[in-house]
């Protein structure tokens, strides 16, 4: 069951999602940015250049505080190294904890999509992403968990398990902020 469901939507407005690759992470926060009228900032668009390879980690951790200062954002992605940062400045916190077959099953959905939320599209499920992937729930997934309980007195921690725990979420939010998509940052 998710925790803070009844969070009032005028209370978020910093908000981090989370969770492991293909958990519908982007899509969640396209809606929150949709129902709440706040700004968007992918992890993944300020890591990767448009040919696939990276920014340095002092160029990420620069453009990545660049974010964090802004008064009012939501932030997309789960970069492990950097969380503990985004933990300290957030006001609330959506896990997306799905299982490994939801996560790779909404990779594979997204080959050959164009994406807002990367600079280049794919064309194929990269193995070792799928490795990844499945490796999530061992290796990252304890440490995530860790760090969300050390804040859960401080930050609303939401947790959604499930795709219709996400939409049903959104579609709370929407009914609580009618007019909330009508000014898009």
């Amino acid at each position: 069951m998710a925790d803070h469901l009844d969070t009032p939507s005028s209370t978020l407005e910093r908000v981090l999602v989370i969770g492991s690759p293909g958990a519908g992470k982007s899509t969640l926060a396209r809606g929150l940015r949709d129902a709440l009228g706040l700004p968007l900032v992918y992890l993944d668009m300020i890591w990767h250049k448009p040919d696939g390879t990276n920014v340095t980690q002092a160029e990420f951790d620069e453009r990545l505080a660049a974010a964090l200062n802004g008064e009012r954002w939501i932030i997309d992605g789960n970069y492990l190294r950097t969380l503990e940062r985004r933990l300290e400045r957030c006001d609330a916190v959506i896990f997306l904890d799905l299982p490994v077959e939801a996560c790779l099953a909404g990779a594979a959905a997204r080959i050959g999509q164009p994406r807002e939320d990367l600079p280049w599209q794919e064309d194929a499920l990269d193995p070792e992403f799928a490795d990844y992937i499945r490796r999530f729930p061992i290796e990252q997934r304890p440490e995530v968990v860790a760090a969300l309980d050390a804040w859960r007195d401080r930050r609303r921690i939401i947790t959604l398990r499930s795709h219709a725990e996400a939409d049903a979420y959104l579609a709370r939010l929407r009914d609580a902020n009618p007019t909330a998509n009508r000014r898009r940052p």
